[in-house]
């Protein structure tokens, strides 16, 4: 069957461990040559395969990367990402959370809380957040392309405190400098007393479709502690970008 050699061609991709020249596949596959070439010219026009720097040779394609990295369930995503979270939970003494892009919004789909019971932490929730009002989402929003954004800041935006932002002007140039300094931010922008800082997870060429956050109360989460967590966010988002890909 048509599709049995087109995935044929896939898999000795993926399975090479880097990039391939038409010659090998048609080697490592037993199709005929002229059958191999017309079946890497597919993939290549649909995105599944990707040309590399020489332009003769072929890797997995952008497009497959990513229906592979937003397939993962969120079972499997926990168990990658859970060690990592439990960890910066009790080195920050605060709830992290864990949030992914999926139906046009920014979900929160794990927690981890700190373990010492003598410190109070304030808990997420679970659930999608609004793209304009929570650091997660609004991370997520920033490294997204212009039409994402330009969709978002067109869209209602709903008041929750005094403090969230409901200006499209306001938000295009706060989601420049979540580029600028790798961290969202969100004071008191859902419910007063509470802070979180968020961090995007790249996947390689695929983009920011999860980020890593933490959460707590705003006496604890003043601007200086707020760089902090940020800073370190972007070091363990780099950990559970890893953890995801494997």
């Amino acid at each position: 069957m048509h599709l049995d050699r087109l995935i044929s061609v896939l898999e000795t991709v993926a399975s090479a461990g880097r990039p391939i020249s038409v010659p090998e596949l048609q080697k490592a596959t037993g199709l005929p040559r002229p059958t191999c070439y017309r079946l890497v010219q597919t993939l290549a026009e649909h995105r599944l395969l990707d040309e590399d720097d020489t332009g003769s040779r072929y890797i997995v394609g952008n497009r497959l990367t990513r229906l592979a990295v937003l397939g993962q369930t969120d079972v499997d995503v926990h168990r990658a990402a859970a060690p990592i979270m439990q960890e910066a939970a009790v080195d920050f003494g605060e709830a992290v959370f864990l949030s992914r892009f999926r139906n046009k919004g920014v979900e929160i789909i794990h927690v981890e809380m700190p373990r010492d019971p003598s410190r109070s932490f304030v808990h997420p929730g679970l659930g999608f957040r609004p793209m304009h009002a929570c650091s997660c989402s609004k991370v997520i929003a920033a490294y997204g392309d212009e039409a994402f954004r330009d969709e978002i800041l067109a869209g209602p935006m709903k008041s929750y405190t005094e403090q969230t932002r409901c200006s499209a002007d306001l938000l295009r140039t706060e989601f420049d400098a979540i580029q600028d300094t790798g961290f969202a931010e969100c004071v008191e922008e859902i419910e007063l007393g509470v802070s979180s800082v968020a961090a995007p997870i790249r996947i390689g060429s695929v983009g920011v479709t999860f980020s890593i956050g933490a959460t707590g109360p705003i006496r604890r989460f003043t601007e200086s502690r707020r760089a902090e967590i940020g800073a370190e966010l972007r070091k363990i988002a780099e950990k559970v970008s890893i953890a995801l890909q494997l």
